[in-house]
């Protein structure tokens, strides 16, 4: 009933904001225009953030990570205190944990503590750089194109549903993600910024955000480096393109090189692992099944609609038949390069690809231009195509937000959860049996294994004063234990 009336409230709001913004932008009121849709953008995106639980993959560990920095900023933590031994190898039950680049996990860790520990907090700083990056991608289009073309091309960004999703953390790979695909957009304009005024400032800036791109997940981000030389050659010689370049690396590194060499220092066994681990992506399936050549190809049309074929074909094809227009070649690599590594990549997930989105919603807005300018007797099959341009998308962007399901927003665990504070809880506290491990953590200070442990381990607590609760089909507060409960639980397996 909550979903849905404020489903229903959201949705009629980003209705009446979209059609005014139409009504500007066929007044060429673009600056309105835009204004608008980053109203109806941040609220789909704030209340697509309101599920009040942590999402199973992968947000409810980089949470607790971040949650961990705030007692120690120097160390990334996922178990704080681990109790029993543990596989360095395993990133879900680590101590270490440098599983992933550091930007996110900082910038999540800040939000809580400015916001508190909650996991709205987690969503702030997505919300922020996911409306943001609607504005980024305007101004893009525009630096190429024209301010038509960026309008449309931010209204893409803002109804986009697997954006929406990654920016609330409902989809595997979440935040980091969505922070790779904003700080890419930024490096990228920044750049272009710098070619078109040579103002030095932009340099730095876009370096800075392409070092923070790498320092969120790593060297997929040098996709901005082809992009940029691409739209720098034709206006400056090379010597010149080459004396930039080398500022920008020199910066990158200054941003990237610190963290790389803290953790090979203070955890090198953790830092090696994790680099040979994010290799065997390349070569090796990590994950329930293996996927096609052609899958991201193939999730093109869930992601950005059936019709995508069409303008990236459109785009192809006028590359290499007509004139040169270093623009489009732009947005080509852009897209088809990490399509095509990704493709080759064993390990294949949807949001592989999600920072070319910037260029996709380029592409499609100037194929939407061009379909204007074609001048045929069956001008409806024109209008149908321009129609089925943005219908398919905002039909998926109500397939993903899930408006008017009625779902409830709160996981029954968390209403469970409230139950540990009648605890006096504290870090010398042990849940066994836990189906929600990580999340206990985050929500409170005890500490929470899936296993049961053995006879030994559980003397073992026990002899070092830690209070044991067993879980008993996650009703909380949980069971005591005890020697003789545990030794019940591992012969019979009955936690009732």
């Amino acid at each position: 009933m909550g979903n849905q009336f404020f489903g229903t409230i959201t949705i009629v709001v980003c209705v009446i904001c979209l059609f005014y913004s139409y009504n500007k932008f066929k007044q060429n009121d673009y600056k309105y225009a835009l204004y608008l849709i980053l109203i109806a953008g941040l609220l789909l995106r704030i209340f697509t953030s309101f599920d009040l639980f942590l999402h199973e993959w992968d947000e409810r560990y980089h949470a607790l990570v971040a949650k961990n920095l705030l007692d120690n900023p120097w160390t990334p933590m996922l178990y704080k205190n681990p109790v029993l031994e543990y596989d360095y190898k395993n990133w879900s039950t680590n101590h270490i944990w440098v599983h992933k680049q550091p930007i996110p996990l900082y910038t999540m860790a800040l939000s809580m503590w400015i916001f508190g520990k909650n996991v709205l907090a987690i969503r702030i700083p997505s919300i922020i750089l996911s409306t943001a990056s609607i504005l980024v991608t305007y101004k893009i289009g525009k630096q190429l194109f024209s301010e038509r073309i960026g309008v449309i091309s931010a209204f893409l960004f803002s109804i986009n549903g697997l954006i929406i999703e990654q920016t609330a953390g409902r989809v595997s790979t979440d935040h980091i993600d969505l922070y790779f695909l904003c700080f890419i957009c930024f490096s990228i304009c920044s750049l272009i910024e710098f070619t078109d005024r040579m103002k030095i400032k932009f340099l730095v800036i876009g370096s800075l955000f392409l070092g923070f791109a790498i320092l969120t997940k790593w060297l997929p981000a040098l996709i901005v480096i082809p992009v940029w030389i691409l739209y720098f050659f034709g206006k400056k010689d090379l010597s010149t393109i080459i004396k930039y370049l080398f500022i920008l690396f020199a910066i990158v590194a200054f941003i990237v090189l610190p963290w790389q060499f803290y953790i090979y220092s203070f955890f090198p066994k953790e830092a090696a692992w994790e680099s040979y681990y994010n290799f065997k992506h390349v070569f090796e399936v990590l994950g329930p099944k293996g996927r096609s050549f052609f899958y991201h190809f193939d999730r093109m049309r869930i992601i950005f609609g059936e019709i995508i074929y069409l303008p990236f074909c459109w785009l192809i094809y006028t590359c290499f038949t007509t004139k040169y227009d270093r623009r489009k070649f732009m947005l080509l690599i852009w897209i088809i390069v990490p399509f095509l590594f990704f493709s080759l990549v064993q390990t294949k997930l949807q949001a592989y690809t999600l920072f070319t989105a910037p260029a996709i919603f380029i592409m499609c807005a100037i194929f939407y231009e061009f379909l204007q300018t074609i001048k045929t007797r069956r001008i409806f099959l024109i209008k149908i195509l321009s129609i089925l341009l943005f219908l398919l998308p905002i039909r998926y962007c109500f397939e993903r937000v899930k408006p008017f399901h009625n779902i409830n927003r709160t996981a029954s665990w968390i209403s469970n959860m409230k139950d540990v504070e009648k605890i006096d809880y504290n870090e010398s506290q042990i849940v066994f049996n836990c189906r929600f491990p990580i999340e206990l953590m985050f929500h409170t200070g005890m500490i929470g294994y899936e296993k049961i442990p053995s006879i030994e381990e559980l003397k073992c607590l026990k002899d070092q004063n830690y209070n044991i609760y067993i879980d008993n089909g996650f009703k909380i507060p949980p069971r005591k234990a005890n020697l003789e409960f545990v030794s019940y639980i591992k012969v019979t397996g009955n936690t009732n």
